[in-house]
């Protein structure tokens, strides 16, 4: 068990940050409590300091300092997590890795490109639009990249284009003990030794904090046509996606929205859609490719009740339609104010998506618990988002009881606990149950990696 560092200890390690820092190494209260707490409900807590750092070689003497002192680093993206994963529970210094957003290198002939961490996925993308390039993962938020792999973030291109597991080619890192390394090369495949980069890819800082990362890139499709589908149910909204998966059609983002959001969707973003459980989707390809995809699709929709069929293809009809379900959160928040949120990431096997999805539905209206639904169901992933009164103990017990079985329901058809939010501080506890014996196994890499327990402690699989 992690405990605080002693107070000289971490006094001493601040005073020697700030001779190398000068004012980026700041202890202000309200810059603390920033880098303490995310959006949802899990609890958090402030580190002692937090370090705006500027390259790696700053990165490696924080690291080196407060191996020295046994003080946690906890890294910093944009804070767009959403389990705790940048909590500080035994305090310690907090490193944003802001500061470093330069795009390293784009190689346009080999699709690939190197960026420091801090580089925002909207940056990237800006940068290669004239190259005709882009890096499609896209979790909605405009989260930087270093922390979008080291949660092994996905989104709403991820039936397609993959995870970031699928999309990273290699890491910069300093280690606990403040070396440096680099995983991967830019080969696309290797036989040669054991892949670290997938180690780190999702590690949440626990065993390293990474400072750059090498990233493969795509062509902008010739073609990108975009829609929504209403339904008479989630339920055939979920067995229109497992069907339209089965029969191979090659669609790049396949989105459930339910009435609630959809209603949510049209106050926040002043939309008019038409309030009934919804798919928004996206076909990219040929021009003749993307028609082609539509009306396969519309005939499986028709099948299940699917009407209303709204096409666009102008990028900024796209734009709103997306942007609008990425403000997902922000638009059913704001109909809730007062209240707390958990949101679920469930994700299970295709072919039990409905059924997953059925019975967790059910079991909130029965469990009287306000939680509108969205997911990327192209690949198995739902989310709700849970409202609950933190002052109300008896609401707080019902909404924490609902969402432990939610997550027993995925598990036992052969699911995750999580398919994209990653386990920070929020979902430690269900990784015995999804990994078993595996899970000492993991905490062994841990405690090889990270003797003194002092990357992101309290986080994953804490030791």
């Amino acid at each position: 068990m992690t405990t605080p560092a002693p107070k000289n200890s971490t006094t001493q390690t601040i005073a020697r940050l700030r001779d190398i820092l000068g004012d980026r190494l700041s202890t202000a209260e309200a810059v603390r409590q920033q880098h303490g707490k995310d959006q949802t409900w899990n609890p958090g807590a402030p580190p002692d300091a937090v370090a705006f750092v500027q390259t790696t070689k700053e990165v490696q003497q924080i690291v080196s300092i407060c191996a020295d002192h046994s003080v946690p680093v906890i890294p910093y993206g944009t804070g767009t997590s959403l389990e705790g994963h940048f909590s500080a529970p035994y305090g310690g210094i907090s490193i944003d890795l802001n500061g470093l957003n330069h795009i390293l290198e784009v190689n346009s002939e080999d699709l690939d490109c190197r960026v420091e961490a801090g580089v925002t996925r909207k940056a990237l993308n800006a940068h290669l639009r004239d190259q005709g390039l882009f890096f499609p993962i896209d979790p909605g938020a405009d989260a930087s990249l270093g922390g979008m792999t080291a949660t092994r973030a996905s989104g709403t291109n991820a039936v397609r284009y993959g995870t970031m597991k699928d999309n990273v080619l290699g890491v910069t890192a300093v280690m606990a003990n403040g070396e440096v390394i680099r995983t991967g090369t830019r080969a696309r495949k290797s036989s040669a030794g054991y892949d670290l980069t997938r180690l780190m890819v999702g590690s949440e800082g626990t065993l390293g904090v990474i400072t750059e990362v090498a990233l493969k890139l795509y062509g902008i499709p010739e073609s990108i046509r975009a829609g929504v589908c209403t339904f008479p149910s989630v339920e055939a909204c979920c067995k229109t996606t497992m069907q339209t998966i089965q029969l191979g059609i090659p669609i790049a983002r396949i989105e459930l929205v339910d009435v609630e959001h959809i209603k949510a969707f049209n106050s926040h973003s002043k939309l008019s859609l038409v309030e009934a459980p919804t798919l928004f989707l996206e076909f990219h390809g040929t021009e003749a490719g993307t028609r082609e995809q539509t009306e396969m699709f519309a005939a499986i929709a028709e099948e299940h009740g699917g009407s209303n069929f709204s096409w666009a293809s102008k990028e900024e009809d796209r734009t709103k339609l997306w942007q609008a379900r990425h403000d997902a959160f922000w638009a059913t928040k704001n109909l809730m104010p007062g209240k707390e949120p958990i949101v679920t990431d469930l994700c299970v096997p295709i072919s039990r998506l409905a059924e997953c999805v059925e019975e967790s539905r059910k079991d909130l209206e029965a469990s009287n618990i306000y939680a509108p639904m969205v997911g990327h169901v192209g690949d198995g992933n739902f989310h709700t988002i849970m409202f609950f009164d933190p002052a109300d103990e008896l609401e707080v017990k019902r909404v924490k009881a609902a969402y432990g079985r939610m997550i027993e329901r995925a598990l036992a058809m052969g699911g995750t606990c999580t398919g994209e939010h990653g386990v920070g501080s929020g979902k430690r506890a269900y990784l015995p149950r999804e990994h078993g014996p595996a899970l000492a196994y993991m905490q062994a890499v841990k405690r090889a990696f990270d003797p003194l327990n002092i990357m992101n402690p309290g986080k994953n699989v804490a030791i």
